[in-house]
């Protein structure tokens, strides 16, 4: 009698169905960048476009973007929908963002903080520069409660080019 495992067609059907499927889950969402440094991101609301930028001032990488949907004018309290103007940083990473992926932006700064509170009201948050959502789809240019989307794609690139405490201008 040999000493020799027999491997039954099921196992080996199971074996290569596996492998199959792990083939198919070699397109990540993570990208890896090893171009220069993101020394900033300037967003121009008006225009809807956003820059990745270099240390020397080059732009890196361009965007058309979605706002909030009231754009004109700044961010000043929950519920408004304005993306808001003014130097920010980026605070934060969300690689399970129900918008693909994200990076938060650090509004409210004590400024915009105290501003609100003195009218009485709260500044809202959680601003971000995120992906679609399957429910935009179909919604127009401007579709966002006061972040600044991309498309799916895009925000992989930004994901991997922009690290935490980028300063991030956002103009009118």
């Amino acid at each position: 009698m040999s000493s020799t495992p027999v491997i039954s067609r099921r196992a080996v059907l199971l074996g290569t169905v596996v492998l199959a499927s792990l083939a198919g889950c070699g397109a990540s969402k993570f990208k890896t960048y090893s171009g220069p440094r993101v020394s900033s991101v300037q967003v121009f609301k008006a225009k809807r476009r956003m820059y990745l930028l270099s240390e020397d001032q080059k732009v890196l990488r361009k965007y058309r973007i979605g706002l909030g949907g009231n754009p004109v004018g700044h961010k000043q309290f929950e519920g408004d929908s304005k993306t808001p103007e003014g130097t920010y940083i980026i605070d934060r990473r969300n690689p399970n963002s129900a918008y693909y992926l994200s990076l938060g932006i650090s509004y409210p700064n004590s400024v915009d903080r105290a501003y609100a509170a003195a009218q009485g009201k709260k500044p809202g948050g959680d601003i971000f520069i995120h992906g679609e959502e399957r429910k935009s789809s179909g919604r127009g240019r401007d579709w966002t409660a006061g972040c600044i989307a991309v498309k799916n794609r895009e925000i992989e690139e930004i994901y991997a080019m922009v690290g935490n405490g980028t300063p991030i201008h956002i103009f009118r």
